[in-house]
């Protein structure tokens, strides 16, 4: 459903300094399943962005559908702002939309991130509020003042040389993961399609259903390797971070990898045992952890600030990116693209 709130003004393309925010052409993507924001809410935020500039406001209708809806403003050169009203996944898509030539700040529209789902990563990690009121009040106050930033993403791609080298491209804005974690993502949302909230408990329970149910959680099957290092061999865990905190728990941060930031490339956690002592003892410190200190220890290894590596599994795992499921793979490359989207902060 599309809905257009026309304010009359003469537009022109760019980004508006202070004063002429009514000049801007913007495309509000709804996602109407967001969980934590009811219809009256949306309507809401919609009248009072629409109070503000051009907006086009359009409600997803399908799987991928925030990804076309991005990939046809970034085509456009008419709009100047996409904001993504929804969960991470809704973020994840009109990323992928926006992005799907590459990255190009200068010419691309800007990106504005209203949280609506169960935690809301990336948002909360850009400082903004993890309501969606406020956060759109805090949007249109960053817009007044011509407030924004320019930030690095991830990008995985198919391996040359194996069978995953077909694979399409796919940018992720906050964390990606290869095995356990990717597992217990698949598992929820197995649940969510048989009518279940995505709720923290609900996580909670599909990760120790995972944990019991691993295959490989005492000997890994997955390698990291990059350019000019010796290769980390028989992880069992491998959690790629783009920001910092990792996730939430409620309103708890959890910081797997404290130093990554969307200023630089891209941070590793990995495991190489996952029996019940060692999962009791990482599970508590990242439960634990601070901007100072993650997850450590003899069977933990971290890597931070990386432009490129490859992880590589002897057996076919599941893959995670901003905490959407994408099947199983043996082989993914992992890429930090610094300064890729310009986003309203």
């Amino acid at each position: 459903m599309i809905i257009s709130y026309l304010i009359p003004t003469s537009a022109c393309a760019g980004y508006h300094p202070v004063g002429t925010l009514q000049l801007m052409r913007a495309l509000l993507v709804v996602n109407p399943a967001a969980t934590t924001t009811s219809a009256r809410t949306r309507d809401v935020l919609i009248h009072a962005l629409a109070s503000e500039m051009k907006l086009e406001a359009v409600t997803t209708e399908y799987r991928g559908h925030a990804r076309d809806l991005g990939r046809q403003a970034a085509e456009s050169r008419d709009v100047d702002l996409v904001v993504a009203l929804g969960g991470d996944g809704t973020v994840n898509e009109v990323v992928n939309g926006l992005l799907h030539a590459g990255p190009d700040p200068e010419r691309l529209p800007r990106l504005a991130v209203v949280p609506g789902g169960s935690t809301n990563v990336f948002a909360r990690a850009l400082g903004l509020p993890n309501d969606a009121v406020e956060a759109t009040g805090a949007i249109l106050d960053a817009l007044r003042d011509g407030s924004e930033r320019t930030v690095g993403l991830g990008l995985t791609s198919g391996t040359p040389g194996t069978e995953d080298e077909a694979v399409p491209a796919r940018w992720f804005t906050f964390n990606a993961g290869l095995g356990f974690d990717a597992g217990v993502v698949g598992r929820v949302e197995q649940q969510r399609e048989r009518g279940r909230k995505s709720t923290h408990a609900l996580y909670v329970r599909q990760a120790m259903r995972q944990f019991f149910g691993e295959a490989h959680r005492r000997h890994g099957t997955i390698t990291l390797e990059r350019p000019d290092a010796d290769p980390v061999t028989d992880l069992v865990l491998s959690i790629v971070s783009n920001t910092s905190p990792w996730t939430f728990l409620g309103n708890h941060p959890m910081y797997a990898s404290p130093k990554a930031s969307f200023d630089k490339g891209l941070d590793v956690l990995g495991l190489s045992r996952m029996t019940t002592t060692a999962v009791a003892r990482y599970g508590t410190q990242l439960l634990t952890s601070s901007p100072e200190r993650g997850p450590h220890g003899k069977h933990a290894f971290s890597l931070h600030d990386l432009d490129q590596f490859t992880l590589h599994s002897k057996v076919p795992l599941p893959l995670q990116m901003d905490g959407d499921h994408l099947g199983l793979r043996t082989s993914v490359t992992f890429t930090g693209v610094r300064r890729a989207l310009r986003v309203i902060v």
